[in-house]
């Protein structure tokens, strides 16, 4: 099991990157949740296994959204066991 916290920087708040980052989500066996943060970032949270982790991050690199993204930043946490779902938080 992996978890990752990372943080997308660029035009990312009010294009639909989190409603994005959840569609894209689905074809994954990831859990966890996507938000905006008042300082114009992103936040995701995300627990699954490694590979699958790994290629959800890809996914979303590689989606639409990566004409709004200046910079990424990810950093490994503990995987979350408890996390169910993946959800956009408010």
């Amino acid at each position: 099991m992996k978890g990752v916290q990372a943080h997308y920087e660029g035009h990312v708040q009010g294009v639909g990157f989190r409603f994005t980052v959840r569609r894209i989500a689905t074809g994954f066996e990831v859990a966890g949740s996507v938000r905006n943060l008042d300082d114009g970032r992103v936040q995701l949270d995300a627990t699954g296994d490694a590979a699958e982790v790994d290629a959800f991050l890809q996914a979303i690199r590689d989606s639409e959204l990566r004409g709004h993204i200046r910079r990424e930043e990810i950093r490994e946490r503990p995987p979350d066991p408890n996390a169910r779902g993946f959800s956009i938080s408010h």
